[in-house]
């Protein structure tokens, strides 16, 4: 499973889901560079969701097409990214499409009660776990059409990338 066949990755859903953990060792599996898309957040969206307001389309665009650059960027270098985001509206998959139209998203899904226990065990920067019930309710599942993987969250680590190296492979 070489760089040259793999597009550009997007770890996808909603906080608490893993995509970090998933995403840094789907980096380590497949030798790429890891990017978590929350260090790409404006310092206003950071603030806004720390004082538990949730984001806004309008909010989310400037982030997103910063992340799509990204995207872009790696795969003209010839380096493939993996990026974790949360992409929960098919307009803001379509966005990072439009600047990578080969990205795959790993859509990383379960329970909201794991994924409350999980947010609630973690001190996370800017996402309180006051804000899981709006993205739950943000959240549009992936159309035929989008190039996905869908992963549950809830396997181990390891054995989740595994996984879905099977699937990118297949």
């Amino acid at each position: 499973m070489g760089n040259e066949v793999l597009p550009p990755l997007v770890v996808m859903g909603v906080s608490g889901c893993g995509k970090t953990t998933v995403g840094s060792l789907l980096g380590e599996r497949l030798g790429r560079a890891f990017q978590d898309g929350d260090d790409l957040h404006p310092p206003a969206n950071k603030e806004k969701m720390g004082a538990g307001i949730p984001l806004d389309d309008d909010d989310r665009k400037p982030w997103l097409e910063e992340i799509g650059r990204a995207l872009r960027r790696s795969q003209d270098n010839g380096r493939p990214l993996i990026i974790a985001c949360s992409a929960l509206k098919r307009s803001y998959r379509d966005l990072l499409r439009r600047h990578t139209p080969a990205v795959v998203f790993i859509h990383l899904n379960g329970e909201r009660e794991t994924l409350l226990a999980r947010m609630n065990a973690r001190d996370h920067e800017f996402m309180p776990s006051s804000l899981l019930d709006s993205q739950l309710n943000t959240l549009e599942p992936l159309a035929t059409d989008e190039k996905h993987v869908l992963a549950d969250f809830t396997i181990a680590p390891t054995q989740l990338v595994e996984h879905i190296c099977g699937q990118l492979s297949a």
